[in-house]
């Protein structure tokens, strides 16, 4: 019989709860011509949980948090604000969204989407806060090399990996 610690539990349940309200989000954008990818390494050495470009070539990052604690303990999220025309928290229906009305979270700045595994509502339009034209075409590139390097291994596991023999 395995024995699992309660933190294992609850970081494998997390885990599901943000592939789900990814899934989610990611429907919905679907809908609306925004093509995310997932796990979006930045050149400020953090990683959005979904980073896309929108119908008019506007970058758009999506922040996930499945729990009360996750999103009261995130204070490297401003950290993504210099990468995106457009910045989203995603939240399961169930979490309690009041943490973001507050100045801390800079309400102003930010856009709120609710999502399960199924679909989303985008509840708090995210304000355009657009990026430098140099800025964007660096971060459209990378993006779009980013989600080529994903789509060719998917092709292809074999592939050489650049750097790598």
């Amino acid at each position: 019989m395995v024995n699992h610690s309660a933190t294992q539990i609850l970081s494998a349940q997390s885990q599901f709860d943000a592939q789900d309200v990814a899934r989610g989000i990611l429907r919905l954008f679907a809908r609306n011509d925004i093509w995310c990818i997932p796990e979006m390494p930045l050149r400020n050495n953090r990683r959005a949980d979904l980073m896309g470009i929108d119908p008019k070539g506007r970058v758009v990052i999506v922040e996930i948090k499945v729990s009360r604690a996750d999103l009261l303990g995130d204070n490297k999220w401003p950290d993504y604000l210099d990468f995106c025309d457009r910045f989203y928290w995603g939240l399961p229906p169930e979490l309690d969204r009041a943490p973001l009305e507050s100045e801390a979270y800079q309400p102003e700045n930010c856009g709120i989407i609710v999502a399960d595994s199924y679909d989303a509502e985008i509840l708090r339009p995210a304000p355009s806060q657009p990026l430098a034209a140099a800025r964007r075409k660096v971060e459209v590139e990378r993006l779009a090399r980013t989600a080529m390097r994903r789509h060719a291994f998917c092709a292809d596991p074999e592939c050489p990996q650049p750097g790598k023999s």
